[in-house]
């Protein structure tokens, strides 16, 4: 198995990391911030199915822990699965929220460069909305 180029992407939130792992690790608040999650989203047993911009996908979420660990899996319509490691890590009294992205097989620099904006922008979107006290 191949290692994959990968690239940290994080966002700093002026909230407590508790209080942003507590909305984030909420599968139905996904919608709300990322993107990549447009509609439909609803549980099929271990599962979350979803509606995204490329088709339909199957999401797996790491069990609820106190390590402020969201990785989850995403299996595209085609059966490809990505993994998505994403942290929530205390900064004094507020936190850090780490992406990492992987290049996957045969994307190109063009590619990988718009996922990394992609995610930047949902980070903003779950920053915007945990600072402005949209969420308790």
């Amino acid at each position: 198995m191949a290692t994959h180029e990968a690239r940290t992407l994080e966002i700093s939130i002026r909230r407590n990391w508790h209080d942003v792992y507590d909305y984030a690790s909420v599968p139905e608040n996904l919608p709300t911030w990322a993107s990549g999650l447009t509609s439909g989203l609803q549980k099929s047993g271990n599962e979350w199915l979803a509606d995204g911009p490329a088709g339909k996908l199957r999401l797996r979420f790491a069990p609820i822990n106190e390590f402020g660990v969201l990785d989850h899996w995403v299996t595209t319509e085609t059966g490809e699965d990505v993994y998505i490691p994403l942290r929530v890590v205390a900064n004094g009294e507020n936190c850090e929220v780490l992406f990492t992205l992987f290049r996957l097989p045969g994307m190109d620099d063009e590619k990988f460069a718009a996922d990394a904006a992609w995610v930047n922008r949902d980070l903003q979107k779950l920053k915007d909305l945990l600072e402005a006290q949209l969420i308790v």
